[in-house]
């Protein structure tokens, strides 16, 4: 939570100096800061959820307790980090002319400048990554969410610094001078820096010992190595899939909602998942994989129904608040009520595929706990291509002049959504085609409960932004008065969310508030009845 409004609140700092909606100079710098998260995507973030855990809890089996893989592992993934580094910035021009429109050369001139700053972030992005999916794997579970509260400290005070050096409100190509480029690239980097920084200093702290150690061979590595080729193969077709939709949406760039916009309006949809997702999932995740390892089925697929109801309950909640406060949320990161409008219809869009992708969460981690990465390869290249067909279909759409270039941006979430939902469906049928019955009934029962208790909470909620003012009213406004209407109609939400709950009785809401009391960390997910 500290993770993210601190997040949101650097958003914010950001938005004021480059602008968001209709900023040709925000489209460029979200274009070249995204890159590092692409390709350490690539590189990096799916072999370790996929391979790296499960391997972790198989060498803690080791006499040493796995410290010497864990230091190999290290060293590997350094060594290949540095590689991909130097690789990328080589072909800086080329990532990011395969993002933006060939009409604009300034804007390509820019983006192409702000991707030589940023770029550096893969390596760093790479060592939290590695150092925190370790302490993960060891259930150490809290540096790794706490690190980025850093960067985002650390972000915040320099871009305050660039607007006192530069002046707010440069949203001009033209106005940028290499001084201001190096600036706001400069900063965004050293965030990352000091996030990837402080998870190693508080991983020797917690005792646990690291070494460089190119002994490589004979370690297990290979085993890896085959495993990580096809989550590759999976980061892959998710980078030209996103490369895509950028570029469609970038047709965009200048006139209304385009990158910068669906960006930040990633963002807050991330806010729950990751809140909620991450920090009660990925515990699941490691006792799923323990489970695996020891061959108890019968435990595994009891957490699954319980992790997936669980999520359930707490998303259902925050999709009905976000839903409701999306326009004085969209406000936050934008700079006028138009914009907000236009950027909560994007967010709306993003919002139609929460629930598909926390199912998707756990579905994909029991693939990854089972060693089978093949697997997930096949749905998510599925997924991919829905994208591509969705974002095409919307650019056909666009210049026919049947879709507004306006609505440009909401199509591509939408797609976006709508791939993920498809793709959630089908994995479920091929998880359950490999172990068995998954619990489906139970967990699509207890998901359909919550969305009978979200909608009039959605409702209600979207009541008291209009009854307010809405559009035209002081919830959007200001920023400040944006996220202060957010968090009231979000507590409207709430009461009648969880009032509804009890009134139907949900045995989740009493695991719910277990989950909410617990304090002690690390900690194992807590155990809901299996008549839940």
């Amino acid at each position: 939570m500290a993770s993210r409004l601190t997040g949101l609140l650097r958003t914010i700092v950001l938005v004021s100096l480059i602008g968001s909606n209709q900023s040709a100079v925000a489209d460029a710098f979200f274009v070249a800061n995204q890159l590092p998260n692409s390709i350490f995507s690539l590189i990096s973030v799916g072999v370790l959820t996929a391979v790296v855990v499960p391997q972790i809890v198989r060498a803690t089996a080791d006499a040493d307790g796995g410290k010497a893989f864990i230091s190999k592992m290290f060293t590997l993934g350094t060594t290949v980090l540095v590689v991909a580094t130097a690789l990328a910035m080589v072909l800086a021009p080329w990532l990011v002319a395969v993002q933006l429109r060939p009409d604009n050369p300034e804007q390509i001139a820019l983006a192409t400048a702000f991707a030589y700053w940023c770029l550096p972030q893969i390596l760093f992005y790479g060592l939290y990554a590695l150092l925190g999916e370790a302490l993960n794997a060891r259930r150490v579970f809290g540096p790794f969410t706490w690190a980025p509260v850093a960067n985002n400290i650390v972000s915040i005070a320099g871009f305050l610094v660039i607007g006192a050096l530069f002046g707010d409100n440069m949203v001009n190509v033209a106005d940028w001078t290499p001084d201001m480029i190096g600036w706001l690239g400069g900063v965004a980097t050293v965030g990352i820096v000091s996030q990837a920084a402080i998870l190693l200093v508080l991983w020797f702290k917690a005792g646990i010992a690291l070494s460089i150690d190119f002994k490589w061979r004979g370690a297990g590595l290979s085993n890896l190595g085959r495993a990580a080729g096809w989550t590759l193969l999976m980061a892959a077709s998710s980078m030209t899939a996103g490369f895509y939709q950028s570029w469609v949406a970038n047709e965009a760039s200048g006139q209304g909602a385009a990158v910068a916009v669906m960006s930040n309006a990633w963002l807050v949809f991330m806010l729950p998942y990751s809140v909620i997702v991450f920090s009660i999932g990925t515990p699941y995740f490691t006792q799923i994989a323990e489970h695996a390892a020891a061959g108890r089925d019968d435990d595994l697929r009891r957490d699954i129904s319980k992790s997936i109801r669980v999520l359930g309950f707490f998303l259902t909640g925050a999709l009905a608040v976000t839903a409701a406060a999306a326009i004085p949320a969209s406000r936050v990161f934008t700079n006028s009520p138009s914009d907000a409008s236009d950027a909560a219809v994007v967010l709306l869009c993003y919002l139609v595929g929460l629930l598909p992708l926390a199912v998707l969460f756990i579905i994909q981690r029991t693939f990854y706990a089972y060693g089978d990465t093949r697997t997930p390869f096949f749905f998510t290249l599925l997924q991919c291509a829905i994208v591509i067909t969705t974002a095409t279909g919307a650019a056909l759409l666009n210049a026919s002049g049947v879709l507004p270039t306006a609505l440009l941006a909401a199509a591509v979430a939408l797609g976006q959504s709508a791939a993920s939902t498809i793709q959630t469906i089908v994995a479920v049928v091929l998880l359950h085609r490999r172990i068995g019955s998954l619990g489906a009934g139970t967990w699509l029962a207890a998901l359909a409960r919550f969305a009978l208790a979200a909608i009039p909470a959605g409702l209600a909620g979207w009541g008291l932004f209009l009854l307010l003012g809405g559009v035209d009213g002081w919830m959007a406004g200001e920023k400040i008065l944006g996220a202060l209407g957010a968090a009231i109609v979000a507590g409207a939400v709430l009461v009648v969310y969880v009032g509804a709950l009890a009134l139907f009785r949900t045995p989740e809401l009493k695991q719910a508030a277990s989950i909410l009391r617990a304090r002690r960390r690390p900690q194992p997910p807590p155990s809901m009845s299996s008549s839940a």
